[in-house]
């Protein structure tokens, strides 16, 4: 088979940065290969397993061994149980058939952009925030303004700061919370206002809510127990404990909901089968109190990582509320955070995220830190980092 020449790439490939962090993944691997203890606190995903109850569900749904395809928005009872866990759980009423079913909450995020980018399409996005989502943007010929954010403003975009940036070819906004990779929570008044803010300026709103649920010293909520006129992503992964499970969904406006049915068929034809039936025991009574212990988990872990972050001279402006990751300020410490994350993994077998991952956006000076270890792995990684500095 003949190499691919790069003149026959697609312009938008040639633009595309790496996860930096996958360099730092291929240093850690290769340390682990020659015997080094490495503690990974890189991770976006939860360290325990699938709750059991889950698996005990995929486990009696393939043994009848008819694991056919589901309708392309998924299960009937599925999204049957979504909705109801949206009235349970945070007082919203959202009618089944606004629920799309997706392999992931990059589907769900691939699909709402898709349904919504033109070429030539502005997206504001957040910096730092999520860097799948600019990618998202681009791949239907859409452009992305950045809207830098920081501690002072809890790490969320301000009302002024977007009547200032809409613009003519503006399409709309999206949001994150609790945010990748700050932790960041708006409150169900912030939130509100900022997507009244946009629709009143005529542009969309897509709100992730991926780590919806996973929120401390406060209570979860969801936007859609204010607004039904905005695309709310959210997904199996984060909460539930399901990464590899490749299982999310989309709720969108009235009117949206065929003409993403009719891309959602023809672009990935319906998720997989067995997780979706798996999910349908996400929802138990037996499966939330695991879910809740864990979450209680991560809230204990985030503290000591705080405390200990703070003892070491790491600047947090303003706490994380809510997903599991703390982005931490190394001004005082060092100058570069890509250097700063190497130099701990090499001489403290401690991987981090440095922010360059995240945008540009005072990138050298923060560095992302999972709390997907348990206590005594942070503790340790404290410890190492502290022989470092």
């Amino acid at each position: 088979m003949s190499a691919i020449l790069p003149d026959s790439l697609a312009a938008r490939l040639r633009g595309i940065p790496p996860f930096h962090v996958m360099e730092l993944l291929a240093r850690a691997q290769a340390l682990e290969a020659q015997g080094h203890d490495i503690i990974h606190l890189e991770v976006g995903e939860p360290d325990f397993p699938s709750p059991e109850p889950v698996i005990r569900a995929a486990q009696a749904f393939l043994a009848k061994g008819q694991v056919r395809y589901t309708p392309a928005v998924g299960l009937p009872a599925l999204r049957e149980a979504i909705s109801g866990f949206y009235a349970e759980r945070f007082s919203a009423n959202v009618d089944p058939e606004r629920i799309i079913i997706t392999a992931g909450a990059s589907g769900a995020l691939l699909l709402a952009v898709a349904a919504l980018t033109n070429p030539g399409d502005e997206w504001l996005l957040t910096d730092p925030g999520y860097p799948c989502n600019r990618q998202f943007v681009q791949a239907f010929n859409g452009s992305v303004r950045t809207l830098p954010v920081s501690a002072t403003t809890a790490w969320q975009p301000t009302a002024e700061q977007l009547g200032a940036a809409w613009g003519p070819h503006t399409k709309g906004l999206l949001l994150a919370s609790p945010a990748n990779p700050t932790g960041s929570v708006l409150s169900p008044t912030e939130l509100n206002a900022l997507c009244a803010n946009a629709r009143a300026a005529g542009k969309q709103v897509i709100v992730d809510e991926i780590y919806q649920g996973l929120v401390y010293g406060e209570t979860a909520s969801s936007v859609l127990g204010q607004r039904q006129d905005i695309f709310v992503v959210n997904s199996f992964s984060k909460y539930f404990g399901m990464t590899g499970w490749r299982l999310g969904w989309l709720v969108v406006p009235e009117g949206f909901a065929r003409p993403v049915e009719m891309l959602a068929q023809h672009l990935f034809i319906a998720a997989s089968t067995p997780a979706q039936h798996a999910a349908l025991t996400a929802f138990s009574s037996e499966c939330l109190e695991i879910l809740e212990l864990r979450r209680q988990a991560f809230a204990s872990r985030r503290n000591g990582m705080l405390k200990g972050l703070r003892e070491l001279g790491f600047g947090i402006g303003h706490e994380p509320a809510g997903a599991f990751y703390i982005y931490a300020n190394i001004a005082g410490l060092a100058t570069d955070s890509m250097e700063f994350a190497h130099r701990l993994l090499d001489q403290a077998g401690v991987a981090c995220t440095p922010g360059k991952d995240f945008g540009d956006w005072q990138a050298a000076a923060h560095l992302r830190l999972a709390y997907t270890a348990d206590e005594t792995r942070i503790a340790e990684a404290l410890e190492r980092i502290r022989s470092v500095l």
